[in-house]
């Protein structure tokens, strides 16, 4: 069940995987850039290399299919290679490009570079849920390895039809990387740690399925197969936030989806999602938001991506 959950959120932040560049490079190696994106992804393909950011003491070593997430970060350096010859310095471009001497000893490094897209709502909820640095390592990622170098195969061979190849393993690769960071890191209390929780799955499950029920804590924990107790307990100490609450904001996650991309009335929205009158949900939508739900209507058609006052935790 798990996964159908973080595949619902992932429509709903309209999360999208984007390659910005890959490249080739023979013998030492050095580049060094501002980031402009919230979320950047760097993965090793082939060879090895060191990657340092600000907010970062050491540099992380990177080998062969493992990926650094810099998140909120301002700039970058990656090197690597090996050789006498002297160092190749350069700022990565568009597409797939190839730097150095390729008389150099030995096969070159590969390297992608991309980011992760995601609505307003995304990039809060992913900013809490990810490191300022995150490092996947290979040892546990075998799918994730293969779609890097399927990536990087595509974008060097230049074929027809590659761009359409490269989003489509661009966004397997997200998810892929969600996945192994899921598994191999010590997540922090959030709504990616607690979609991955075994036990409270059966009650996520409820919650994600009738909405608009009045779910009480009781419900939710026998679901769980728990006491009341723990299991607000648990829910608190992994979601960050009490089960009902969790509830309504996942209302609202909704809530923001239909007034975007619909024209569902906000009484019937209200309805639907569990509230007793239209003006209450309009006050729980502009405690959430920030704004009433007609403004974020109308914002959201004139700007493609509203910027509320106020985003949800």
């Amino acid at each position: 069940m798990r996964s159908d959950q973080l595949s619902e959120v992932f429509e709903l932040v309209e999360v999208r995987g984007q390659m910005t560049g890959a490249f080739e490079v023979y013998g030492p190696w050095r580049s060094q850039h501002e980031i402009g994106d919230p979320l950047k992804l760097i993965a090793m393909v082939h060879g090895h290399g060191r990657l340092l950011a600000d907010g970062l003491d050491t540099p992380i070593e990177l080998g062969p299919g493992e990926v650094a997430i810099l998140n909120g970060r301002s700039w970058l350096r990656i090197e690597g290679g090996t050789g006498d010859g002297p160092v190749c310095e350069f700022l990565p471009g568009p597409g797939y490009n190839s730097y150095g001497h390729d008389d150099a000893d030995g096969p070159p490094d590969v390297v992608v570079g991309g980011h992760i897209e995601v609505n307003h709502v995304g990039r809060t909820l992913l900013a809490q849920a990810l490191p300022p640095v995150g490092h996947v390592r290979a040892a546990e990622a075998s799918a994730l390895h293969r779609n890097l170098r399927l990536l990087a195969e595509e974008a060097g061979a230049g074929r027809v039809g590659s761009a359409f190849a490269i989003r489509q393993y661009a966004q397997l690769l997200v998810l892929e990387l969600l996945r192994a960071y899921v598994d191999q890191a010590d997540l922090p209390p959030g709504w990616l740690r607690v979609m991955t929780d075994e036990r409270l799955s059966p009650a996520l499950t409820l919650m994600h399925g009738e909405p608009g029920r009045p779910w009480s804590l009781e419900e939710l924990a026998r679901a769980a197969a728990m006491s009341r107790t723990s299991f607000a307990e648990r829910f608190r100490t992994l979601a960050g936030v009490p089960p009902l609450t969790y509830l309504g904001r996942w209302r609202m996650l909704l809530a923001r989806r239909a007034l975007r991309d619909g024209d569902v009335r906000v009484g019937s929205l209200a309805a639907e999602l569990g509230y007793g009158s239209e003006s209450a949900f309009s006050t729980a939508f502009k405690r959430e938001v920030g704004m009433s739900p007609l403004r974020y209507r109308s914002r959201a058609r004139q700007a493609g991506e509203p910027h509320p006052a106020a985003a949800p935790a």
